[in-house]
């Protein structure tokens, strides 16, 4: 079957993302790109817990000095709700439902955000209340490199799937456009992911000591 060609529910394949050989070398092609992010932020993983104790003698700022717990769980809560909305859109672009996809693609969006934007909130908190700066410290510089890092790919993943829901939005669903909404939403599952290591190992092993 064709991309061009006219499809309908019943002629829609069970799984669109993966039923062109265009499809199934952008879905392996994508698995690379997941190893090479996965090996980086191991990377930043082991350089932030080789640092989070090394601060200044003359701050003592460590983590559990530090860290809001509360407003990281509702962030934590935001970007793991999003990623159910985004099961429940490739639910539906399976279904050939365009409609209802886009709208939970844009619920998906407004969660993200909102986890961006307790983020950015975070980050002013931390650097005017407690004058910890992406400077201030070989712990600051862990900090910031990591969670930061997260979250400019929360920030590029939000301007993926936006520029997927507004490109495609009046073409609906064929088979060229399915594997891309697909991947992304592989994507944004990934950067969720990243976000329950990093809640665990950044906030909560950090509260503790």
């Amino acid at each position: 079957m064709q991309a061009e060609e006219k499809l309908t529910y019943e002629t829609w394949p069970a799984e669109p993302e993966k039923s062109t050989l265009e499809a199934k070398n952008k879905f392996l092609g994508f698995w690379f790109f997941l190893g090479g992010e996965t090996v980086l932020f191991a990377s930043l993983f082991a350089t932030y817990l080789a640092l989070k104790d090394k601060v200044p003698d003359t701050t003592h700022t460590l983590a559990k000095d530090l860290f809001d717990l509360p407003l990281t769980f509702v962030a934590t809560m935001l970007l793991l709700t999003s990623s159910l909305t985004s099961v429940y859109a490739m639910y539906h672009m399976k279904n050939f439902n365009a409609k209802k996809m886009n709208l939970w693609l844009i619920l998906t969006l407004l969660l993200g955000l909102g986890f961006l934007g307790l983020e950015v909130y975070e980050f002013y908190h931390y650097v005017h209340e407690y004058h910890h700066t992406f400077t201030s410290s070989a712990f600051g510089s862990a900090f910031y490199t990591l969670v930061g890092f997260h979250g400019g790919h929360v920030a590029f993943g939000l301007l993926w799937i936006t520029t997927l829901i507004v490109r495609n939005y009046k073409r609906g669903l064929d088979l060229y456009n399915a594997p891309k909404f697909y991947v992304a939403s592989l994507y944004w599952h990934f950067i969720d992911v990243v976000w329950v290591f990093i809640f665990t190992v950044v906030y909560l092993m950090g509260m503790v000591g």
